[in-house]
């Protein structure tokens, strides 16, 4: 199964869902029941991880399918693989139906993931203390990535509503509170931060904001390529970013994501934001991000002050 097919599947499967339906409850975070399968996190920590995996976290809406499209593009030209090695590679993926995002699908995939060659890349949402515990024991390198507060809000705002899978919100000021309080799906944005800052100084990790993605596409590009180690002339690296850009992702999801496309690449703006945010809910989100996160290096990196405040 593609991707592409996948996706179609899970939005035709989830039309078809009552709300009560869409989520259930792991370690008291929820998730949506379209992608993920309680009994999949039941085995997670079977998952084996390679030293040479490619791992990008970040929290919903931060721009995950943004650096999968330039992780891969990266791995791809670094290897320098033929078109028919490119083929097989992904006629292997779609054969054993994995869908490399960590938690989702069935929990046989893990075994399947065994056969898929190297580098894998895998992408996840999941905060570190529910990761497979391999992940930190390999010394896999692990690109995180972190989009300043008020824009993934309104962000997975516009998400939730627009995606059948997850559940829908009556008002921007009902769907706020959910945000505050973590009652979204993959839990709170604050509390995610706050568990990957403790792993903010490990080797093996390298943070990076969507905010200087978007202001130095080529520059974190390079810096992406030189973290995991993959050898890339000037040249190539430019051509990366420049298919990486948004409007070309924009105009290639319909292909790369099928259904979902539109809904995935819908803006990719900074500071829209202010938009939506009335004065309460912006000193409600000052208050909580000076509270749980302004004193943490994670933190700082997100420079709040620049990118959230009026």
């Amino acid at each position: 199964m593609t991707v592409t097919e996948y996706l179609d599947k899970a939005l035709a499967d989830s039309e078809k869902a009552a709300p009560e339906d869409l989520v259930f409850s792991h370690k008291g975070i929820l998730y949506p029941f379209t992608f993920c399968n309680p009994e999949t996190f039941q085995v997670l920590d079977s998952f084996e991880v390679r030293s040479d995996d490619v791992i990008l976290a970040g929290y919903p809406k931060n721009g995950t399918n943004w650096l999968d499209q330039i992780l891969n593009d990266l791995v791809i030209t670094a290897a320098k693989y033929t078109e028919e090695e490119m083929n097989e590679r992904i006629n292997i993926g779609n054969e054993l139906s994995v869908f490399l995002r960590l938690e989702f699908g069935d929990p046989e995939k893990f075994k399947r993931m065994k056969e898929l060659p190297s580098r894998r890349i895998i992408i996840t949402h999941l905060p570190p203390q529910v990761l497979p515990k391999s992940i930190f024991k390999s010394k896999a390198k692990i690109l995180l990535l972190v989009r300043n507060p008020k824009d993934t809000a309104v962000s997975y705002f516009h998400f939730h509503n627009n995606m059948p899978p997850l559940p829908s919100f009556n008002s921007w000021n009902e769907y706020f509170t959910a945000f505050m309080h973590g009652k979204l799906c993959w839990g709170s944005y604050f509390d995610y931060l706050i568990e990957w800052n403790k792993h903010i100084d490990d080797e093996n990790v390298m943070m990076i904001t969507y905010e200087e993605m978007k202001e130095n596409r080529a520059s974190g590009v390079k810096r992406i390529a030189e973290f995991f180690g993959l050898l890339l002339t000037e040249e190539q690296l430019q051509a990366v970013a420049e298919r990486s850009s948004f409007q070309a992702m924009k105009a290639n999801a319909q292909k790369t994501h099928g259904a979902f496309g539109n809904v995935l690449f819908r803006k990719g703006d900074v500071n829209d934001w202010k938009k939506l945010f009335n004065e309460d809910q912006n000193q409600e989100m000052d208050k909580t991000f000076e509270e749980h996160l302004a004193s943490t290096k994670l933190g700082a990196k997100i420079k709040y002050e620049v990118y959230c405040k009026t």
